[in-house]
C-alpha cells in the first residue's frame, strides 16, 4: 500500500525528469556576455543541482532499478564520476577566467549525454518494471533531498540572488509579496468562516 504522501509527490521518474529540466534550463540561461556575478550564480546553481541529483540517484533510484534491471545502470556511476570531476574543474575557475565558459560547456555536454541515456532507456524501463514502487521511491528521494539541501539553503539563496538580474529579482520579490498577501487573505477568510460557524 502506497502512503498518501507518496501519491501527492512526483514519482521517482518524474522527479529525475524535473531535475534534468531544471539543470538544462539553467544551462540555457548562461550567457558569456552576462556579468560575472550572474555567470557564477548560474554555474554554482548548476553544480549544486547536479551534485544533489547524482546523490539521490546513487543512494535511492539506481539501487531500485538495479533490483529489476541491473544492466540499465551499469555506466551510471562512471558518468556521475565524470560529472563530479567536471564540476570540480568548473568550481576552480573564476568567472573572469577564459576557461570558465569552456569548463561549463564541457559539463553541459556530459550532462546532455547522461540525460539522453536516462530519458530514453532508464526512465521508461523503470516505469515499466517498477510501476507500483515509483511513488514510494519518489517520497524517499524527496525526504533525502530535503536533508541534503537544508544545510545549503543559504548557498542556494546566494546563488539565486547572483544569477537573477535586477528585473528578475524585483519580479521574484513581487511574487513573494503577492503570495504572502494571498496567504494572509486566506487565513483571514478561514478565521471569519470559523467564527461564523461558532455563532
Amino acid at each position: 500500500m502506497t502512503p498518501w504522501s507518496a501519491q501527492l509527490l512526483p514519482t521517482a521518474t518524474n522527479m529525475v525528469r524535473l531535475d534534468h529540466t531544471h539543470v538544462l534550463s539553467t544551462f540555457h540561461q548562461y550567457k558569456a556576455s552576462a556579468p560575472a556575478r550572474v555567470r557564477i550564480g548560474l554555474a554554482n546553481t548548476i553544480c549544486l543541482a547536479l551534485e544533489v541529483h547524482a546523490q539521490l540517484e546513487e543512494e535511492i533510484f539506481y539501487p531500485a532499478v538495479r533490483e529489476v534491471a541491473p544492466e540499465l545502470v551499469v555506466d551510471s556511476a562512471a558518468e556521475h564520476q565524470q560529472m563530479r570531476e567536471a564540476i570540480a574543474r568548473l568550481r576552480r575557475c573564476d568567472a573572469e577566467d577564459p576557461d570558465h565558459e569552456e569548463q561549463l560547456m564541457a559539463l553541459m555536454r556530459l550532462v546532455m549525454h547522461h540525460v539522453a541515456d536516462e530519458e530514453t532507456l532508464v526512465l521508461p524501463a523503470a516505469e515499466r518494471l517498477l510501476p507500483g514502487r515509483l511513488g514510494e521511491i519518489g517520497l524517499q528521494m524527496t525526504r533525502r533531498r530535503i536533508a541534503l539541501v537544508a544545510p545549503r539553503s543559504g548557498e542556494i539563496a546566494l546563488n539565486l540572488g547572483r544569477a537573477a538580474s535586477g528585473n528578475k529579482l524585483l519580479l521574484a520579490g513581487g511574487a513573494v509579496a503577492a503570495l504572502g498577501l494571498l496567504m494572509l487573505g486566506r487565513r483571514a477568510g478561514w478565521q471569519a468562516m470559523r467564527s461564523a460557524s461558532r455563532d
